[in-house]
């Protein structure tokens, strides 16, 4: 099936799930009927429950054909740090006695947030797709994230709300309402302007989103979806108005253009440069760094507020009460924080809260021995290099989001990293040939 732009011919993206198993259909329709789902209210159920599924037919398959399943061996670090989460979830709870009923909803938590990271990291390892399949359909979705956007910019200007309804499949459970809302955009509190968060539950989550799409987007073949792709991340990014989406957006590229280079010897001379520069000029660079810092922290004083309050609120009572295993389940917080939940808007410090030491070191140890790994093969492989930058989108991340709550949300990048996990893919991958048209960034490294 073919339509035309501007009187070209361009393959419609079904083709590329032409003869493809099971598997990679249900990854390629899920990631181009984002927006549908997301408009039946469904999207939370679906990322949850994705990677479950897919895992069975993968199980069903390797059963009926008697082969193998080679798991590499960073792919077994996140697995074991994931089930290390929940032991300290279940130690939490038998410290507080909170009770078997508490237990079983806070472990079907954990196989919706913490264990999809390592499980789609596991199929993205193991399941024999190309990445091709994810970098059209991401632009697809970039397609559909413009018309969406016309679509709710019209509503806005005739002077309607944004929001359409609360799905019926709440429930099912979730959460909170906010992952079954659906909506065209929202409104900023502090300003009273319209703010998008398209198919998130909230906006800075589609900032964090934007980023991971940019790098996926920027690997498709054919330039027109490309710069579909680009443009669609790159509205979600603005529209979203998160402030550290905003700079993670800016700075992914540089950065990881400048992270996979490391052996070029020119970049070692723009580093030691750059180095000198720094300590020369340490006092002013390090002045207008925290005098920029702190205006974006003033742009939205009473978000930062919030934040900060969580913040001191999660750390004081996980020294206090529960530094090992932590306090097992999230508790709301007092006024001065809205009543949000203790723990949240932070990775590391709601893991403390929640998990204590031992779940902190269950994320910290798999995702940074991730990056340092991805850092040495994305010297020498080009298609590793997306992967460096989106664990680095990640980490960068964790600092302002909670990312256990978002792994619906991110899959596909989970996908992403865990197929650089494979030696045997990377080889494969290294060795086909690529089109003429490929990443502006690969042609470059091929040249």
């Amino acid at each position: 099936r073919t339509y035309y732009h501007f009187g070209n011919r361009i393959d419609m993206s079904t083709r590329l799930l032409d003869n493809t198993t099971a598997e990679e259909k249900l990854i390629g329709y899920s990631l181009m009927l984002t927006y549908p789902v997301y408009i039946l209210g469904g999207l939370y159920v679906l990322g949850s429950v994705l990677g479950w599924f897919v895992f069975a037919i993968l199980l069903l398959r390797a059963y009926v054909s008697g082969e193998k399943i080679q798991v590499p061996l960073m792919a077994w670090i996140w697995i074991l740090g994931m089930l290390l989460m929940a032991w300290s979830l279940c130690m939490g709870h038998l410290n507080y006695d909170l009770g078997l009923g508490q237990w079983i909803k806070s472990m079907i938590g954990w196989a919706k947030g913490w264990a999809l990271m390592a499980l789609f990291i596991f199929l993205g390892a193991v399941l024999p797709f190309k990445r091709a399949l994810i970098a059209r359909a991401a632009c697809i979705l970039g397609l559909h994230t413009l018309i969406f956007f016309v679509i709710s910019v019209l509503v806005l200007l005739v002077g309607l709300s944004g929001d359409i309804y609360l799905s019926p499949l709440k429930a099912i459970g979730g959460p909170g309402e906010e992952f079954f809302q659906v909506k065209l955009f929202g409104v900023n509190p502090e300003t009273g302007r319209a703010r998008w968060q398209f198919f998130a539950p909230w906006s800075p989550a589609i900032g964090l989103q934007s980023c991971l799409l940019l790098l996926i987007c920027l690997q498709e073949e054919n330039k027109r979806w490309r710069l579909l792709g680009v443009v669609g991340a790159l509205c979600l990014c603005v529209f979203a108005q998160s402030r550290a989406g905003w700079v993670i957006f800016i700075a992914i590229l540089p950065l990881v253009f400048f992270l996979s280079r490391l052996q070029d010897p020119l970049i070692l001379l723009v580093g030691a440069i750059v180095a000198a520069l720094v300590i020369l000029l340490g006092q002013p660079i390090i002045e207008f760094a925290f005098d920029s810092y702190q205006q974006i922290k003033e742009s939205r004083p009473d978000s930062t507020r919030v934040r900060s309050a969580l913040a001191s609120i999660a750390l004081q009572r996980w020294e206090h009460e529960a530094p090992i295993w932590g306090h097992g389940i999230v508790e709301r917080g007092p006024k001065m924080v809205e009543h949000m939940a203790i723990g949240t808007h932070h990775s590391w410090l709601g893991l403390l809260f929640v998990k204590g030491l031992v779940g902190l070191f269950a994320l910290a140890l798999p995702m940074f021995l991730s990056f340092f790994y991805l850092l040495f093969i994305a010297q020498k492989s080009p298609s590793a290099r997306s992967a460096l930058g989106m664990i680095v989108v990640l980490i960068a991340y964790s600092f302002f989001e909670n990312l256990e709550i978002l792994a619906y949300l991110y899959w596909p990048a989970l996908l992403w990293i865990g197929t650089s996990f494979n030696p045997a893919k990377e080889a494969v991958e290294e060795t086909a040939p690529l089109p003429q048209d490929y990443s502006p960034l690969l042609n470059e490294v091929k040249a």
